[in-house]
């Protein structure tokens, strides 16, 4: 756990899939008063999800952080925030069940986070991924998850290694994400339009013909549900 601090806490966390399901790690990192990152750890998962990636990320570093400190998490996946933040009130009531029916997916995870939430105060905050001149934290976590997942070691600087500096990338890459089709990290997959009304097979929420969709690990769905 790291020391107490008196002011909030401002981190990132961000998991990475090479496949969806495939090669999968977790990362989080963790920024001094001034925003400066200074501590940072991922972690493999060897075959997960995306949003096993992300749920994991969240709760390693939820069980890092200082219950007593308030935090400010920043995060890509709207899956993972709204799982532990929107989603789970109805999930409960409905004994953990989907809108249509369903057991909830990774109901291990977003139970453990929940429990981590209680009496702490966690500020949640949505940063769009990929997008030049984007958050540096964000980015750092995204790249770190990416590695490990790829390579399937921890890292960190529990194990000696340096804050890595904020990903670049090569000239005109990447392009803002507003200016590009939206794709499944791993460029597996790009969102469509959908013919019909339907179901999210990730999340169990309705969709509206017109409405974006992208395929996840269980079918079409919602984007973020998944993980795109």
């Amino acid at each position: 756990m790291i020391e107490d601090m008196t002011n909030q806490v401002i981190a990132a966390c961000d998991g990475a899939s090479k496949g969806n399901p495939g090669p999968a790690a977790w990362a989080w990192v963790i920024a001094d008063a001034d925003g400066v990152p200074v501590r940072w750890e991922a972690g493999p998962l060897g075959v997960a999800t995306n949003n096993v990636a992300e749920l994991t990320a969240l709760l390693r570093l939820l069980e890092t952080l200082d219950p007593d400190v308030p935090v400010q998490v920043r995060m890509d996946s709207q899956y993972a925030m709204k799982a532990v933040t929107v989603w789970l009130p109805g999930w409960k009531k409905k004994g953990w069940k989907t809108s249509g029916g369903k057991p909830v997916a990774n109901r291990e995870l977003v139970e453990a986070i929940d429990g981590l939430l209680q009496g702490r105060e966690v500020d949640f905050v949505y940063v769009p991924a990929h997008q030049v001149d984007g958050d540096p934290l964000n980015a750092i976590a995204d790249h770190t998850a990416s590695r490990s997942a790829q390579t399937q070691e921890p890292d960190g600087t529990s194990h000696g290694s340096a804050v890595p500096d904020v990903p670049t990338a090569p000239p005109g890459e990447p392009r803002p994400a507003a200016a590009r089709p939206a794709a499944r990290r791993g460029g597996r997959a790009r969102t469509i339009s959908a013919k019909f009304k339907g179901t999210c097979a990730q999340c169990g929420r309705a969709y509206a013909a017109g409405e974006q969709i992208a395929k996840g690990a269980q079918s079409w769905g919602h984007p973020e549900c998944a993980g795109v």
